[in-house]
Parts: structure tokens; C-alpha cells; sequence
């Protein structure tokens, strides 16, 4: 795992996680990933670091490229510690599609965006994540962007 630190003495940790832990990733995506050769995030990031490699890949996997720029948004969302796989999918769907778009957000904007789609979607807002830990999200996001 790559460590970004800051002159601050703050430094963050890459995640990484097993593609199994991406959401909405279905088995057979899984199996197809896995068989080429992609067992973690990391190394679907590292596998997809150009727009043909994400093209390859997808053919490979017969999938429509969406899904592969889908995952790997995703991906690199979840290697921010903060969000991990449990938001990403959350900041995906809330409009955020990289860690450097994430550094760019103003926090009460974020937050309102993920209220909304909270309500809309679940009919209920007590799930909402903080301000706080939006703010974290926004703050290791700008570490990973400086780097």
C-alpha cells in the first residue's frame, strides 16, 4: 500500500480491497475479473490506467466499457481510507466520479447532494453519513490529489 503524507505529518494509507467488495459487481463480473488476472482494486487500477486498457478490458470481458469506467471510479474512490467500499458507490451515485473531483467539493454541497439522493432513494435521511465525514472524505481526497 502507497502511504501520501503531508507536510502536516499527516499522511494517509492506500486502500485496498478485494473486487469482491466493490458494489454492484455481480458474480460472473467478479469470476470474468478474476480470470483476468484482477483479484483486488488496486490491481483493476492498475490494469485500467489508460482509456485503451479500459477499452481492452472490456472486451476481454465482453461488457460494455461503462461498466469497466463504473468499477474503476469506484475503485479509486474506495482507495481513499475515509470512504473504502462502503461509500464509494454513495459518492458515485451522489456525482463524484474521482478522488480529485472529491478534493474539489465544497463539503455543505457534498453533504446535500448525498441528503437528497438519501431521501429519494431510501425515502429517509437518517442513514445520511456527517458533515464530519464528509469533511475527512474531502480532506484525505485532496492529500491523494496533491500527490
Amino acid at each position: 500500500m502507497k502511504t501520501y503524507q503531508k507536510t502536516h505529518g499527516i499522511s494517509v494509507q492506500v486502500r485496498d480491497f478485494p473486487i469482491a467488495q466493490l458494489p454492484g459487481l455481480s458474480n460472473e463480473n467478479q469470476s470474468q475479473l478474476e480470470g483476468c488476472g484482477i483479484s483486488t482494486t488496486a490491481q483493476l487500477i492498475c490494469q485500467t490506467k489508460t482509456p485503451t486498457a479500459k477499452a481492452l478490458l472490456a472486451a476481454q470481458l465482453q461488457v460494455n466499457i461503462r461498466y469497466v469506467n463504473k468499477w474503476v471510479a469506484m475503485a479509486d474512490l474506495a482507495s481513499i481510507p475515509s470512504v473504502g467500499c462502503e461509500y464509494c458507490g454513495l459518492l458515485l451515485h451522489a456525482g463524484v466520479a474521482s478522488p480529485a473531483q472529491l478534493a474539489q467539493m465544497p463539503v455543505g454541497r457534498l453533504h446535500q447532494q448525498i441528503l437528497r439522493l438519501h431521501v429519494a432513494t431510501m425515502q429517509r435521511n437518517d442513514l445520511t453519513p456527517s458533515v464530519d465525514r464528509v469533511q475527512k472524505w474531502i480532506e484525505q481526497a485532496k492529500l491523494f490529489s496533491s500527490h
